[in-house]
């Protein structure tokens, strides 16, 4: 295991256990309130953050293995929408199981990860076929996933 491999996943376990700390704390109320110009419910998206940490994985090992990524925003946003519809009535105890389980899978893959991996550079289909790092694509992935919509949900909540 690398130190860049360590940090990595050390961010996205710390990054996982505050959004499970802060969903853990909601009411039924919030957890089923819709995010604003998101419309999904907050407990929808903690889910949806808890389900595509295996695909975000999935994702980064592409690239490290130096393989185009051929994922496209049309089927992000696809899968997002079917998510949303397959867990509407998702349970707050369930998905707090599904982060904790998923996030430390995810964090194991990324210290399996050397630093020659985590430079592997590929075409990105999401990002107009740039080429671009695993690590990179971990870092605005499954490591910033949970921050980002605990950041939304926050301030959906809390303004």
């Amino acid at each position: 295991m690398s130190q860049r491999s360590e940090a990595l996943a050390d961010s996205l376990e710390e990054g996982a256990r505050a959004l499970a700390a802060f969903a853990g704390a909601l009411t039924e109320q919030q957890w089923q309130a819709p995010l604003p110009r998101d419309g999904r419910k907050v407990g929808v998206i903690v889910h949806h953050v808890a389900t595509v940490y295996p695909l975000e994985i999935q994702f980064a090992q592409s690239v490290a293995n130096g393989k185009p990524a051929t994922i496209t925003a049309q089927a992000v946003n696809e899968m997002n929408a079917g998510h949303a519809r397959e867990n509407d009535a998702v349970t707050k105890a369930a998905t707090l199981r599904l982060l904790a389980d998923n996030s430390a899978a995810a964090a194991a893959a990324i210290r399996s990860l050397t630093n020659e991996e985590l430079d592997r550079i590929a075409p990105v289909a999401l990002y107009g076929n740039a080429v671009l790092t695993c690590q990179f694509i971990l870092e605005d992935h499954a490591v910033r996933h949970s921050y980002h919509h605990l950041a939304r949900i926050r301030a959906a909540l809390l303004p």
